[in-house]
């Protein structure tokens, strides 16, 4: 069972690395977009 565990971590850190960025953005923007009525 932590054999398979760390054998998938060990694939899909790159892509959980990129996914996290990802949403990261997705957040920023979204804080953005809300808060730029009242900035104009």
């Amino acid at each position: 069972m932590d054999d398979s565990l760390k054998a998938l971590l060990a694939r899909t850190a790159p892509t959980l690395a990129e996914d996290c960025v990802g949403v990261a953005a997705l957040i920023v923007l979204l804080l953005v977009g809300l808060h730029l009525p009242a900035l104009v």
